[in-house]
């Protein structure tokens, strides 16, 4: 969940950002951004001393974490920012390019070689949230039709005894845990440089294809689009009737710095003023949305 936030979302997802130290890491990028005042402010960057680029959009994204982002610039994130520099004013778009590893934010952001990151799980403090963009979630992933048809929990019985692929330290592990579906499962590691190594997404998909795994738990947002590449039709059905354990709904905001309360307003008026066509755009990638009731934007 995303990448970002509460979660690394580069591999896989909401939820698995173990690598930011939170109250920490606020002030560390603080303190980065300072070199970079008087060179900015100088230079006539931003509003009321904030440091964002007028004329430029500046995001820090990876370089290669489809369907979110990638150096072609075939995400769904940089699709957004190209709306986004559009809505706002922008000329052009420019990248600062870093994996979703450990010091993402640090590298990026915090060091003011750019002003936004396209998606960010809400309520994480390393950096400032705009409004939501989209609601996702965590979904059970699996190959159509079946012994597995029918289900909507990973309580259910019939996931017993099967081999399901779970990125560790994701949300789900822990529901799975007490469902005691560990034992069986695989699972895929949590820090990737998606530089050199696919996602673990990707990774986890071909092995259902495979049927090295019976099903899988995935960020809702990957499953979807892998799933739609997929040579076999999969069933994929969002953990939303999940009791006790992690939550696997999280709503994504665009990340900017602490200090940047003009630029956050700026682009909170954007997504107001852009949801339909975010919610367009999105869906032509298969991200299963979910409205604040959890029922499916289609």
């Amino acid at each position: 969940m995303g990448r970002r936030g509460l979660f690394r979302r580069g591999n896989c997802g909401p939820g698995d950002a173990g690598h930011r130290v939170r109250l920490a890491a606020v002030a560390v990028l603080l303190i980065a951004a300072l070199p970079h005042a008087a060179h900015a402010q100088g230079a006539g960057l931003g509003a009321a001393g904030e440091l964002v680029d007028p004329d430029v959009l500046r995001v820090c994204a990876d370089p290669s974490n489809m369907p979110f982002s990638d150096e072609s610039k075939e995400g769904f994130e940089d699709k957004l920012a190209q709306l986004v520099a559009e809505g706002t004013g922008r000329k052009s778009v420019a990248y600062t390019w870093f994996p979703t590893i450990m010091g993402f934010v640090r590298n990026t952001l915090g060091a003011n070689r750019c002003d936004i990151i396209m998606g960010y799980a809400q309520g994480d403090e390393l950096v400032q949230n705009t409004n939501a963009y989209y609601r996702s979630a965590y979904v059970l992933i699996y190959r159509k039709g079946g012994e597995l048809a029918g289900i909507e929990t990973l309580a259910d019985p019939k996931l017993v005894g099967k081999r399901i692929g779970v990125v560790e330290g994701t949300p789900p592990t822990a529901n799975m845990a007490a469902a005691k579906l560990m034992g069986k499962a695989k699972v895929y590691p949590l820090m990737v440089d998606t530089r050199v190594l696919p996602s673990m997404a990707e990774v986890a998909m071909r092995d259902l294809q495979a049927g090295t795994i019976d099903a899988a738990v995935l960020w809702g947002p990957m499953a979807g689009y892998y799933a739609a590449r997929a040579e076999s039709e999969m069933t994929i059905i969002p953990l939303i009737h999940e009791k006790g354990g992690q939550r696997m709904i999280y709503r994504i905001t665009m990340g900017v710095r602490p200090s940047d309360q003009s630029w956050k307003r700026v682009l909170n008026a954007f997504i107001k003023d852009n949801q339909p066509r975010i919610e367009k755009l999105l869906l032509e990638y298969h991200v299963p949305l979910l409205d604040e009731h959890d029922r499916r934007i289609n």
